[in-house]
């Protein structure tokens, strides 16, 4: 495979990621209390629960991001 293939499949990532994981942060910011009401209706969790666990999921997905799509794609960036 091509350098310049996996550098520009692993750049496009990196922006697909960051933009679902800033859609996600959108519409937890400003229909929170629908959101609660739908999950709640599935789970019992509190809000302050819930907004703990959209919050780590957040931070875990934008770590996976980095970890698996931005850092690789900085390396190979400066492999040239």
């Amino acid at each position: 495979m091509d350098l310049e293939l996996v550098r520009g499949v692993l750049g496009w990532c990196t922006l697909v990621n960051a933009g679902v994981l800033g859609a996600w942060f959108l519409v937890f910011a400003t229909a929170r209390d629908a959101l609660h009401r739908l999950h709640g209706r599935w789970f019992r969790i509190s809000p302050g629960e819930f907004d703990r666990v959209h919050y780590m999921l957040m931070g875990r997905f934008k770590l996976a991001t980095v970890m698996f799509f931005l850092v690789p794609y900085l390396v190979l960036w400066s492999l040239g």
